[in-house]
């Protein structure tokens, strides 16, 4: 009844403490016991062990992973690193790979030629190891086929990688030297001297900074740090795409947001297309970092900015290649165009509709694109957005106008003053009166901005002026002659009372002293006509930009022959090279021609910059010029082509007889851009594109 009442678990623990205990150890039960329970012992010893590695097989297999891992990596950097030794390290027992042997052969082979008889040796024994025993490399080429494949790939990928490289700098180095022959063979046709143009003045950038006392760091504007553009632009990154360097609109207007995104704390890079002009050092000089090169460089800095700013429609090509080597990278790339002609639009549309955002400088170039995509049945994206161009910091400074340039020490007051000091001082240089009236054009010389028009129209209102001038003296000589003859009754009448009352002894008046009796009398009639006929004033011409990378040397020297055609014409006009530092010539100007041809300009910087200066602008009835110029309010207009000569030639006459409404349409600009064309104005329509492309 016990035997029952006791549990399996009490049971064991009775029988372990009667074994070996209670049982004495001479008798058979106690050996019965201990020999049963010896080699019980014994198997327990060799099963824990076991038991132990099958409860540990995690352990087990990481132990084997990690030597696994290490010899991979040795085998790695082996290879990587000894390259002498790569035969022999692939040797596994002796044999060698068989895929690796030919490679090294022929490695061999080809600097047998500078090594001695017994390393040709060598050569012909590895060979011979390697057929003899083929059969015991089969087993090792089979298991490391697949890596052998994949390290060759990467090396191949690696060599095409740098070849492909080495033939993008040759090319880049052969078009740097062809265009540099080019702008060679330019400058030995059209040297910017005095012999070329007859009177070359300038640049005046030096004059300017000494009358204005500034230096090129206080020439930089500052962002304003409460506006919505800062706060969207801060931190970000941006390419923006120049086609070229020159001189012109579209280049110093991409130069100027690339100095305004970095003030504002954005980081911004620059990709140009044809780097002919002469913009790169003062890209420099503002700190806007160059990509090296237009190709892959490019594409993937494009591909890691916020934003992609295209800044011409000659820059349909690079955005082409680069959608070609990124497909999605179109949502990030505003298009900033400012050509409004037909050639530029069939360059352009093949991309049209595969970026995000069209940017348009006026109301009239964004319907003449809209009407070209409609005929060509192009669909784009988005509505475009119309951003007009600004007058800088820079400009506004030195005009008087509020920027954020100005400081306690130097106020508008004080820039005003030394802007006259400036314009006398440039006026100075060309040879001018304060009478004389200087008209001036600056843009890239070349059909579409009518210079040579623009020379027709100044010789027929020179000619009309000598005509009026003729006409005028004939009118005064018959008063005169009549003068004349009433001089000579006074002078006899006095005469003949001297006679009459004097004593014999005759004073006889000498030669001279009638002849300076005469021109006294000259003088008199001068003084008498002074009132009637206003003081004589000359007309000058003022052209630039000479020089240029986009001017037309075949138009240029049409002009200079016309010139030469024309008698004194050439007396009236003067000429200036290219610059940015353009402040001191807006200065130093009466009145500013726009004869831009064709549709008209696209918009026209130059116009809003002359309007801040205070110049009354003559303009063609057309593009852009027609949006800005408010005819007989802030300018006068006149047709296109050749039809326009004679009424240009007219307004020119109109505004040099009449100095008061010069300064009252010029005052009347000036207020217009004061409201619609500042820095401040263009970048708040700017943050429409932004919130439009920029990503998130």
């Amino acid at each position: 009844m016990d035997d029952l009442r006791l549990s399996p678990l009490k049971l064991g623990s009775f029988k372990s403490s009667l074994s070996g205990r209670s049982t004495p150890r001479g008798s058979p039960t106690s050996r019965r016991v201990h020999s049963g329970r010896t080699p019980h012992r014994d198997g327990k010893g060799s099963g824990g062990a076991v038991q132990w590695f099958r409860s540990n097989r995690l352990l087990y297999w990481l132990l084997l992973i990690t030597l696994w891992t290490y010899l991979g990596f040795y085998v790695q950097s082996r290879w990587a690193h000894d390259d002498d030794n790569k035969v022999e390290f692939l040797r596994f027992g002796g044999k060698l790979r068989e895929d690796v042997l030919h490679v090294e052969q022929n490695k061999r082979l080809d600097s047998v030629v500078n090594e001695n008889s017994h390393s040709v040796v060598d050569t012909t024994n590895i060979v011979h190891i390697g057929v003899n025993k083929r059969m015991h490399v089969t087993l090792a080429k089979k298991e490391d086929d697949t890596s052998q494949r994949s390290l060759s790939s990467r090396r191949r990928t690696r060599k095409a990688s740098r070849s492909s490289r080495a033939r993008i700098h040759s090319k880049q180095k052969v078009r740097k030297v062809m265009e540099t022959k080019d702008l060679d063979e330019q400058d030995q046709e059209l040297p910017n001297t005095n012999v070329t143009y007859g009177k070359l003045f300038g640049p005046f950038g030096s004059l300017e900074d000494r009358v204005l006392e500034w230096s090129p760091q206080k020439r930089s504007g500052t962002c304003d740090r409460k506006s919505d553009f800062k706060r969207l632009v801060w931190s970000r990154r941006f390419v923006l795409l120049f086609h070229e360097l020159s001189m012109t609109g579209a280049p110093i207007s991409m130069m100027e947001l690339a100095s305004e995104l970095l003030s504002c704390g954005a980081t911004v890079y620059a990709v140009v297309l044809s780097r002919r002009g002469g913009l790169l050092q003062e890209l420099t000089r503002r700190r806007i970092k160059v990509v090296e090169d237009k190709g892959e460089l490019s594409f993937k800095t494009a591909m890691k900015a916020d934003l992609v700013i295209a800044g011409s429609a000659v820059c349909a090509s690079w955005i082409d290649q680069y959608m070609d080597h990124h497909p999605a990278g179109g949502s990030q790339i505003a298009w900033w165009v400012m050509e409004n002609r037909r050639e530029y639009f069939d360059r352009a549309k093949p991309v049209l509709d595969r970026v995000k955002l069209l940017i348009f400088l006026s109301e009239v170039q964004s319907k003449q694109w809209l009407t070209w995509c409609e005929e060509d049945h192009i669909k784009l994206r988005s509505q475009p957005v119309i951003v007009p161009l600004s007058v800088n910091d820079e400009l506004a400074f030195v005009a008087g106008i509020y920027s954020s340039l100005n400081t306690p020490t130097l106020t508008q007051e004080m820039m005003k003053e030394k802007r006259q000091k400036l314009r006398e001082s440039v006026r100075t240089e060309f040879g001018l009166t304060d009478k004389d009236m200087l008209v001036m054009s600056l843009s890239s010389i070349n059909p579409g901005k009518g210079q040579l028009l623009l020379l027709e129209s100044l010789a027929l209102a020179l000619e009309r002026e000598q005509e009026q001038e003729q006409v005028a003296k004939s009118n005064q000589q018959p008063r005169i002659k009549n003068l004349n003859g009433i001089r000579k009754e006074k002078i006899s009448l006095s005469v003949k009372h001297r006679l009459r009352g004097s004593s014999r002894k005759m004073k006889i008046t000498s030669p001279a002293t009638d002849n300076s009796s005469v021109l006294s009398a000259t003088g008199k009639r001068k003084l008498l006509f002074s009132g009637n006929v206003t003081q004589k004033q000359d007309l000058k011409l003022l052209l630039g930009s000479v020089g240029s990378k986009s001017n037309k040397v075949a138009y240029v020297k049409e002009m200079l022959s016309f010139l030469s055609n024309n008698g004194n014409l050439s007396n009236s006009v003067l000429w200036t090279p290219a610059t940015t530092r353009v402040a001191s010539l807006y200065s130093a100007a009466d009145v500013y021609v726009t004869n831009s041809q064709g549709i008209g300009e696209t918009f026209g910087r130059v116009t809003i910059e002359a309007m801040a200066y205070g110049l009354p602008v003559l303009g063609t009835d057309a593009g852009g010029t027609k949006e800005i110029v408010e005819h007989n309010v802030t300018g006068l207009l006149h047709p296109v082509g050749r039809a326009g000569n004679k009424v240009l030639a007219q307004n020119l006459l109109f505004l040099l007889r009449n100095p008061s409404t010069r300064l009252q349409l010029g005052s009347q600009g000036r207020q217009i851009v004061e409201k619609m064309y500042m820095k401040q104005h263009m970048y708040k329509r700017f943050v429409d594109v932004l919130v439009k492309c920029m990503r998130p």
